[in-house]
């Protein structure tokens, strides 16, 4: 299978293999797991935080911070897309008692800076406490820009409110914009950034990764999107607050031991597979070129299918609902593997570029649709 469903789907490399095998181990509830602990402080000195946590999940970190940070009815305000009120089951519901304060997402993937401020509740004892603004970068693969994030910021810190980033793919948004430096140095820093340009170095991404973690209290990344590791996410912040956070981590039944193996990975993943980041969004890039060709040839998906450009690795493609079964079928029938769902009659797809997926499978899978989406005009013209 050419395997477009998720970031998630990857596999460890060779050599992430022999580093697993080889990692030495402790006991990381003890704290004494020097793979863990190498990991933490590895990714605390690159984003510029004074300390992290490792755990099984981002899942797990996005709560963990925020549970680390707000008290019981305390209220988090986040975007109605975003992952944290979303996808995950409601744990600063259910296990925070977190009250969310979902705001509308705009198209860009934002949420009004207006609208955060004007939800903001008085210190009255009828609220809730409004005490943390949650963002998500990616969002959806958008990147959030530098100049929202510093404004977002600003008005945080005016109210007395923390902020918390779910930075599950947040080496992808470092990636864009790192990107569009390049591309354009003298550019203003608060545009958004375009997929299609040079391909900055591991250097020029970690920077614009420590730039998007300083405008938050808390981070969290994860180490399996994108970054290729089989398990495992940060959350990252001041030394007091990853203090609450591992006794959290415990609550919620993320102590792991000898954990060391899967953080090795991690650490790999970090120093080895950042730089390769922008592989993925050129293969999006092409991926989305070629599609929108596809859609405006002769053919079953002529006019039927409208391409999203994408900042990063994520793509999204709204088929038709005439066209929309027999294209999964297709799809399905020679092993392109993407995820989808009803979307204004039709479907929206999802196509996600990762480190096992390259070119020629990015060439490979065009072609495949191009010959189908072409089959219903021969046939017809042979049947004429």
């Amino acid at each position: 299978m050419i395997d477009f469903r998720s970031d998630t789907v990857t596999r460890p490399t060779p050599a992430m293999r022999e580093v697993m095998a080889a990692a030495p181990v402790g006991d990381d509830v003890f704290g004494d797991d020097p793979s863990i602990n190498a990991l933490q402080d590895y990714a605390a000195d690159l984003l510029g935080f004074d300390a992290a946590l490792f755990a099984p999940s981002g899942t797990q970190t996005n709560l963990i911070a925020l549970m680390a940070q707000c008290q019981r009815g305390d209220e988090a305000i986040v975007g109605q897309q975003w992952h944290t009120y979303r996808f995950e089951a409601g744990g600063m519901a259910v296990l925070g008692s977190i009250q969310p304060q979902p705001l509308e997402n705009q198209p860009d993937g934002t949420i009004r800076v207006s609208d955060i401020a004007a939800t903001i509740k008085p210190d009255d004892a009828h609220f809730a406490r409004s005490r943390l603004i949650g963002l998500e970068n990616t969002t959806g693969g958008k990147v959030l820009p530098m100049g929202y994030l510093a404004e977002v910021n600003t008005l945080a810190r005016t109210r007395g409110l923390v902020m918390h980033l779910d930075g599950a793919r947040l080496f992808n948004a470092a990636t864009a914009i790192a990107s569009a430096r390049l591309q354009n140095p003298e550019a203003n820093r608060a545009a958004r950034p375009s997929a299609t340009v040079q391909q900055p170095g591991a250097a020029a991404i970690h920077a614009a990764a420590r730039e998007i973690c300083s405008h938050f209290h808390t981070v969290s990344v994860c180490l399996s999107k994108g970054l290729g590791a089989p398990v495992g996410s940060l959350v990252l912040g001041s030394r007091a607050t990853i203090a609450r956070a591992r006794r959290i981590r415990k609550i919620l039944g993320g102590g792991m031991r000898q954990a060391g193996i899967l953080a090795s990975a991690g650490l790999y993943a970090l120093q080895h597979h950042v730089a390769r980041l922008p592989e993925d969004h050129a293969n999006a890039a092409r991926l989305a070129e070629g599609l929108t060709a596809i859609a405006a040839s002769p053919g079953r998906l002529e006019g039927r299918m409208k391409v999203s450009a994408p900042d990063t690795n994520i793509l999204f493609v709204d088929v038709d609902s005439e066209v929309a079964l027999d294209f999964q079928r297709a799809l399905d029938a020679v092993g392109v593997g993407v995820t989808g769902g009803t979307y204004h009659g039709g479907q929206r797809q999802r196509w996600v570029t990762h480190l096992d997926v390259n070119r020629n499978d990015v060439e490979s899978a065009l072609d495949m649709i191009a010959a189908w989406s072409r089959s219903e005009k021969q046939v017809a013209t042979s049947a004429a």
